[in-house]
């Protein structure tokens, strides 16, 4: 299986610790769930907007000796003995993020987005605190108030959204609300919303307020690495980001922050929130961020974003309402509901056809959040697998025929084939 690497291009033929021998004697019904999985993922194509596909490198690192080395605290601050190396690949991971993003302060063992953002309303907030933030109707994530989450249940909320006509955040809706509440921290950023904030506007609210600006930064973390994206680093006091999604590497979240409020991050990860951190998920980040600062990466991320702009053609032209009008990002959320379905109903039928996507809620949507109008797609998958600009367009359309129902076996003959054309890139 060959697979494609950020920092070089298509590698060499590699080895699946999934696949060894060890791991089939001692459990072979997990081995052949994997492997199924494999197979799945070969015959399919991704278009879910959190995914992506890892690099050998940073694989490699996952598996390495660090996986069974306990270094709770942080470097040169262990609670246990024999944490040199750790330090060493821990301190690796913090300065390539620092230079990557150009961040006084890194934080690299939340091992989730949610988690990160958990340490950071730890170190900012008190229960009963207020915060604005984007509403989950309009885009805002599970952390940014649901009552189903912490953040809900701790802290008093309050959501902005964005312009019905245009789809664009509402600043002058952002600067009322903030006037109004007074909130002791403004979080900006979206799961779903594809055009780029304006953080500078954000932070001139939150300094009006005397607010704490926190940047939810986690689906185009790629894209600020990159220099594609406006990056908040300047602008907020925290930046929560991911390690995987378009970075492409292990599944965790990064923190950002001034110099000022470096202590109080680190001890909300340590020993508030987490406990030892998952130190072969450090070397990963470390792997990932190297990666990520070299110039194929920036090349992968540009046919990211060119990718999901000839995606949203393809489908508005196709008769949906793609949000804002288009992407600045490798996200695109449209509105399926010109087309007589839901966006659940969407998900079925394109699941079924092998084209893996989610349904998304729309601002000012009149369907219930379990059906939902929208779907959202993401273009990191496939142009890490080596797709470009004519395959998304054909998968557009693949997506078009397999939400006009009728027989769903040419389309999912088509989408089988186009998936196993790229399945030895990923």
């Amino acid at each position: 299986m060959t697979v494609t690497d950020a920092a070089t291009g298509p590698t060499a033929t590699t080895g699946r610790p999934w696949a060894s021998e060890a791991l089939r004697r001692a459990d072979p019904q997990l081995a052949d769930l994997l492997a199924a999985e494999a197979e799945r993922r070969a015959e399919t194509i991704q278009l879910l907007a959190g995914e992506n596909l890892t690099s050998p490198a940073v694989l490699a690192a996952l598996s390495g000796p660090l996986i069974d080395k306990y270094a709770e605290g942080y470097p040169g601050r262990r609670h246990h003995t024999g944490c040199a190396l750790a330090d060493a690949a821990e301190l690796l991971a913090i300065d390539r993020a620092r230079e990557l993003f150009a961040a006084p302060h890194a934080n690299v063992q939340p091992r989730s987005v949610t988690s990160a953002m958990l340490a950071v309303y730890a170190a900012l907030l008190r229960p009963g605190d207020g915060v604005l933030a984007m509403s989950l109707e309009h885009g805002g994530h599970l952390s940014c108030g649901s009552r189903a989450n912490f953040s809900g249940r701790w802290f008093e909320f309050t959501g902005y959204g964005v312009r019905e006509d245009d789809g664009l955040i509402d600043l002058d809706q952002v600067r009322d609300l903030a006037r109004l509440h007074r909130p002791k921290a403004i979080v900006a950023g979206s799961i779903s919303h594809p055009r780029h904030p304006d953080w500078a506007a954000f932070r001139e609210i939150a300094d009006e307020v005397d607010a704490y600006l926190v940047a939810s930064a986690a689906q185009t973390t790629g894209l600020i690495a990159a220099g594609l994206a406006p990056s908040p680093v300047p602008y907020a006091d925290v930046t929560v980001a991911a390690s995987h999604k378009l970075l492409r590497g292990p599944r965790g979240g990064l923190l950002l922050c001034t110099a000022e409020l470096a202590e109080r991050i680190d001890r909300a990860v340590f020993p508030f929130s987490q406990g030892g951190a998952a130190m072969n998920e450090v070397a990963g980040k470390a792997v990932a961020l190297m990666e990520a600062s070299k110039p194929a990466y920036r090349a992968y991320a540009q046919r990211a974003v060119s990718g999901a702009r000839a995606l949203a053609e393809g489908l508005a032209a196709a008769g949906t309402r793609p949000l804002t009008g288009g992407t600045d990002t490798h996200l695109v959320a449209v509105d399926v509901s010109p087309l007589g379905v839901s966006g659940a109903e969407a998900e079925r039928r394109c699941a079924a056809a092998g084209l893996l996507l989610g349904k998304c809620a729309l601002p000012y949507d009149p369907a219930p959040p379990a059906e939902a109008s929208g779907i959202r797609l993401g273009t990191g998958t496939v142009t890490s697998q080596g797709m470009g600009e004519a395959e998304l367009t054909e998968i557009a359309g693949l997506v078009a025929r397999a939400l006009a129902g009728g027989a769903p076996a040419p389309v999912a003959a088509r989408v089988r084939e186009l998936a196993l054309a790229f399945a030895d890139r990923a």
